[in-house]
């Protein structure tokens, strides 16, 4: 029976940023189950994308891995624009409002948007040269054991069982190692669901992410495809009522599009649909704790947010970075449980701290009386020509503050 230090479950962004991560400064041996292959690029931008920011920036640069994702599609943005369709607030963020990002001019931007099988194939690539990473595909993972000082995992098909010292669920928001280890979470119905799609508009994105507060819940167009010359594409992130989104994807190509036209007040022009259409129920998910003695999980398997700020990955990967550094900072002879345990509370307090902004924004946007929509556009404009308040809001969307694992740090 083969043995690992650590088995990941869950071979997308957050899992396979975590192998790399607890290799990069150690020779701990790391097996990663996921029976999902990785996917080739294709020549189309996929239809579900991340906003990267500049923290999670640097943790690919640290792994080495920053250079195979940009030589693929991906866009960097400098600006972005705020409005209010019910009121009159607005708000505009650019990356010359803020003097925290450093000197270096590939960090001159307040994000990337970048397709997640883009990041995934490159994670994927460089953890499969690494001699100290196995990766088990070919059979899915029937059961998990704990042991007093180890964890048994046994796979369908009668494949051969491998034991690890610790497991990490890093297999999504119906994660199976949650479920199997019965590890508690609260959630919450947003009452939303997203619809993502890659549109076109004539208008061009002008390097800038847009995000209208409609009546519904929030839209987003990301900019995407920095090598497309004429810089038109954008992905959008719909999040609406269950009702209306039906509505919306019921609709064919054309009158879906004259929606999002209309939507975003023609800001970037008459848009076009470039892609299928694809929707999700959206649930804020919160594990109560996510150590359970052997066993840790990490990204959308621990909690998971509204994405109208699109934080989630890169919440994620802060907690593939911190946990990496926990295994590091462990003594030589073994990880204490204590250590394990500051790290679940280290996390979950970044995790509530986001959920509940995320909330606070999206309750702010809901009600549609009149009073409400002129405090609201007031103190949005307000926000707007108050620096000082500009700088903290974009320093925290952008992983700028203090207390981050050192992964997040730039190198040199």
């Amino acid at each position: 029976m083969q043995k690992f230090d650590v088995l990941i479950v869950g071979a997308g962004m957050v899992g396979l940023t975590l192998a790399l991560a607890l290799r990069k400064n150690s020779q701990l041996n790391i097996a990663i189950a996921d029976t999902l292959p990785v996917s080739a690029v294709s020549e189309e931008p996929e239809i579900r994308v991340s906003a990267i920011n500049i923290a999670s920036k640097h943790i690919f640069e640290n792994l080495a891995v920053w250079s195979d994702i940009t030589t693929s599609r991906h866009q960097a943005y400098q600006h972005m624009h705020v409005w209010d369709k019910s009121g009159l607030g607005k708000l505009d963020f650019s990356v010359d409002d803020i003097d925290c990002i450093g000197t270096n001019d590939q960090d001159q931007q307040l994000g990337w948007i970048i397709e997640n099988s883009i990041i995934r194939n490159a994670l994927w690539k460089k953890a499969e040269l690494d001699d100290g990473i196995t990766f088990f595909t070919g059979s899915k993972l029937a059961n998990l054991a704990q042991g007093e000082s180890e964890v048994f995992a046994s796979f369908e098909n009668n494949a051969q069982p491998i034991m690890a010292n610790y497991v990490v669920g890093a297999d999504g928001a119906n994660s199976w190692v949650r479920k199997q280890m019965d590890m508690a979470m609260i959630f919450k119905d947003y009452d939303h669901h997203a619809i993502v799609a890659t549109v076109k508009c004539p208008q061009g994105h002008k390097n800038t992410a847009w995000q209208v507060f409609l009546p519904t819940g929030p839209l987003a167009f990301l900019p995407l495809d920095a090598k497309h010359q004429e810089q038109d594409l954008c992905s959008i992130v719909y999040s609406t009522s269950p009702d209306e989104a039906k509505r919306l994807t019921a609709l064919n190509s054309v009158d879906f599009a004259k929606e999002l036209t209309a939507a975003s007040d023609g800001k970037l022009g008459a848009i076009e649909l470039m892609s299928d259409r694809a929707t999700y129920p959206l649930t804020m998910r919160l594990v109560q704790e996510s150590v359970k003695e052997r066993v840790i999980l990490i990204g959308d398997a621990a909690h998971t947010i509204h994405p109208l700020a699109g934080q989630g990955v890169n919440l994620g990967l802060l907690d593939a970075a911190a946990l990496a550094q926990t295994f590091e900072q462990a003594t030589a002879q073994a990880l204490e449980q204590q250590a394990l345990l500051a790290f679940a509370r280290w996390r979950k307090s970044e995790a509530s701290e986001m959920i509940a902004a995320m909330a606070g924004i999206k309750e702010a946007f809901t009600p549609q009386q009149s009073a409400v929509k002129f405090i609201r556009g007031l103190g949005m404009n307000l926000i707007n020509n108050v620096p000082f308040v500009k700088k903290q809001l974009i320093s925290q969307a952008l992983g700028l503050k203090e207390g981050l694992p050192k992964l997040t740090k730039r190198a040199g």
